[in-house]
Parts: C-alpha cells; sequence; structure tokens
C-alpha cells in the first residue's frame, strides 16, 4: 500500500506545535513567559538554520512536564489543540489527506516534534498513525527526558525504516509533504517528495530537482 506521509508543523499546520506549546506552558505559570519565550525562540531560530541540537531542544521543553501524568496532560492537551490548533489546520492540506485517503493510500505523520503534542493533533487532522519524538515515563509520571530515536533530519529516516520494516511496508510510490530543509534526508528518500511552503532551503532544492513546490492556505 503506497503511503503519504506529512511533517506536521509548519505543513499540516500554520505554526510550530511546540512553541505554541510553550506559549500554553507560560499561559498556565509553568513557566516564567519571558525568559521561557526567549529562549525558545532562539531554540527554533537554530532549527531554521538548521543547527538545533533537538536533544537540547527537547530538554528544555520538557523541563515543566517533570512530576506531572499522562493524564494531567493529556486533560490540558485535547482542549488546547480545539482551541490553539485546529484553527490553523491547512485546508489545502486537509484536502491532500482526503485525496491519499481515496486513493487507499496509508497515511502516516512524522514529526520532529514530541509525541504528546504530535497524536492529538494528527488525531483532529484525521490521520491515526505517527511517529514523533517518544517521552520517557517513570512511575506514573514525565521523567523530562526523551527515549529512543529522535524523529529529527536522518532520524526520521531511521524511524520510518525500522516502522516500515515492523508493518511489512516500503518506500516505493511513497509520497512526502514538508515545509523544511531539515527533512531533506528523508524527501531523498522517497518517490514523491512535495516541497510544502517551503523555507528557501528546501525551495532551491526542489526547483533544482524538479520536485513539486506547493503553497497550502
Amino acid at each position: 500500500m503506497p503511503l503519504a506521509i506529512f511533517d506536521l508543523d509548519e505543513t499540516l499546520i500554520d505554526g510550530d506545535c511546540s512553541s505554541l506549546w510553550s506559549t500554553q506552558m507560560a499561559r498556565l505559570g509553568w513557566v516564567d513567559p519571558d525568559s521561557f519565550i526567549r529562549k525558545d525562540v532562539e531554540l527554533m531560530d537554530a532549527y531554521s538554520r538548521g543547527e538545533l541540537a533537538m536533544e537540547a531542544y527537547m530538554a528544555f521543553t520538557l523541563e515543566p512536564l517533570v512530576g506531572r501524568t499522562e493524564e494531567e496532560l493529556d486533560h490540558l492537551v485535547g482542549p488546547w489543540v480545539e482551541d490553539v490548533i485546529e484553527p490553523l489546520i491547512f485546508s489545502d492540506a486537509t484536502r491532500c489527506i482526503a485525496q491519499h485517503r481515496a486513493a487507499g493510500d496509508r497515511l502516516l505523520v512524522i514529526s520532529a516534534s514530541g509525541v504528546h503534542l504530535v497524536k492529538p493533533i494528527a488525531d483532529r487532522i484525521g490521520v491515526d498513525e505517527v511517529l514523533a519524538i517518544d517521552l520517557h515515563v517513570a512511575h506514573g509520571v514525565y521523567s523530562g527526558q526523551t527515549q529512543g530515536t529522535l524523529t529529527y533530519r536522518e532520524g526520521k529516516v531511521a524511524r520510518l525504516l525500522d516502522w516500515l520494516a515492523a508493518e511489512g511496508e516500503s518506500l516505493e510510490g511513497a509520497a512526502f509533504y514538508s515545509d523544511s530543509h531539515n527533512d531533506l534526508p528523508l524527501l531523498e528518500k522517497v518517490s514523491r517528495p512535495n516541497a510544502v511552503n517551503p523555507d528557501p532551503i528546501l525551495k532551491a532544492r526542489a526547483e533544482a530537482m524538479g520536485w513539486p513546490v506547493l503553497y497550502w492556505k
């Protein structure tokens, strides 16, 4: 079954869910609004330049979750997805997903954000299967650490290849949609790469390779 694979942030939604959740944690009083958001912006700028150490970003953004239960977080993330994220979902993205579903393709979201955010957002968009950064839970609460290979840059390829082997799938005929040059390792692996609202580096690469360049609204 051909795969239709989607990045999440700035591809399916008009924003970055991790940064938006950082703003929400400031609203909840979990972090200092000024210093935390300022640091988040600095780290996301490094991401845009392709210079981010994802381990450092995750350690920073997961620290406020230490000692909190999965149930507590789920209770807060659900309404946040409805109120903040749902208005940011690109209509063109939902149409593309519907077209792939009608064609019988298997849908997958693969994201460099935490699974605690990616899974409920993907559910709201109508995609059941996700690969995202997994969070470590110890004694029923978040430890503030990640586990396994991070789904970032080459890590997306590694996690996807493991998933394909486990699921008995392949990349034959697969499409991948992304906005970021950080996803070039995976875009170059699939049969049908698509640049969506691309950053300048990805746009130049897509044009050089003759990949479709899509502008979703």
